[in-house]
């Protein structure tokens, strides 16, 4: 029997941790406080657990695999993620990519086979596990990739989804997916390929329904497992949102359009006494291709944020409003609402 990708905390809640924070993301944290996050967060119930060699180059792989091991393997889900390997660099310097503080490594790109066996062989020794529950192709993106996105298209399909089946069929990985911040170009993956697994950042949130007309629909027809991330928009939906403080939407400043919905939203949470952060969560698991959030927290605080925000009672007419007044699609699944 297949054994799934992602385990849903102890409690029933469908949230894990995502290792982004783990690797420095724009602010670092010694090796302690990484601990603290992952044990606070296992404690809490947590058993998925995403990493990829992009975040802190290596570190966040690292201090997830010391954090994991001395758990049961049969008990918890890590994942991780291919496109980018890591040589070694003394001189290299130590803030790259948005991650400060990071492992003496710079990263290229490369989604040969060859390069694909050597990075799930090199993500394994830094995290010390000889298997990985999933495995994601990582940023395959026009946005990244610019003119070569073709190209890197063909040898995805090519190359490295073919090399993914092979080290799946000698026990290395039990689920191939793509890890992207794009919804099309999972649609151009799944014209030519079956994936197990997807890991969509920011393209399905409160705010930006992108992937809701074409790909969710896929999504649930293939029986694709759908993770979530970037359900805040990387700020603008994770705390209050007021006009007088400057708001960031998926790492850049935020266009007018996006705080005017914002902020309509918010008016609208104050009617009803729901906070917004807690909209923004439940709103992206209540479409049925969702199988679990992934949260970057950096502390246990945050992590207990987050359970709270899950747990929190939002009114069925709450939901109605914010599709009266357009602020999300009619045909948007809702908590509650059967579909």
């Amino acid at each position: 029997m297949k054994t799934p990708a992602f385990l849903p905390c102890t409690d029933g809640a469908h949230l894990g941790l995502g290792g982004a924070p783990l690797g420095n993301l724009f602010e670092a944290m010694d090796d302690a406080q990484a601990r603290a996050v992952v044990d606070a967060a296992w404690a809490d119930g947590c058993r998925s657990f995403d990493t990829a060699p992009h975040y802190g180059h290596g570190l966040s792989e690292r201090r997830l695999g010391d954090a994991l091991r001395g758990h049961p393997r049969n008990t918890w889900r890590l994942s991780s993620k291919v496109g980018r390997l890591l040589t070694p660099q003394a001189q290299v310097p130590r803030e790259q990519h948005s991650y400060v503080n990071t492992l003496p490594f710079i990263q290229h790109w490369d989604f040969s086979a060859s390069g694909v066996r050597r990075s799930v062989e090199d993500s394994l020794q830094r995290l010390g596990l000889a298997q990985l529950d999933a495995v994601y192709i990582h940023d395959i993106d026009a946005a990244t990739h610019g003119p070569g996105a073709a190209s890197v298209l063909r040898q995805v399909l090519n190359e490295t989804l073919p090399e993914l089946t092979r080290l799946k069929q000698a026990g290395l990985i039990s689920h191939i997916g793509l890890g992207v911040n794009d919804h099309q170009i999972v649609e151009q993956v799944l014209r030519h390929a079956d994936l197990d697994v997807l890991m969509l950042a920011g393209r399905y949130t409160l705010l930006d329904q992108a992937a809701l007309p074409t790909l969710m629909p896929q999504l649930v027809k293939r029986q694709v497992a759908l993770a979530l991330g970037g359900v805040f928009n990387s700020g603008i939906l994770a705390t209050r949102v007021s006009a007088d403080r400057p708001m960031t939407f998926n790492y850049a400043p935020a266009a007018q359009a996006w705080v005017d919905k914002a902020l309509g939203m918010q008016a609208v949470c104050d009617q009803h006494g729901v906070s917004l952060p807690a909209a923004a969560l439940q709103f992206a698991l209540a479409h049925p291709a969702t199988q679990i959030v992934m949260l970057g927290v950096r502390s246990a605080a945050q992590w207990q944020a987050a359970r709270q925000a899950d747990r929190e009672v939002i009114p069925s007419d709450f939901w109605q409003q914010l599709r009266h007044e357009g602020l999300i699609p009619a045909e948007a699944p809702i908590p509650g609402e059967a579909a």
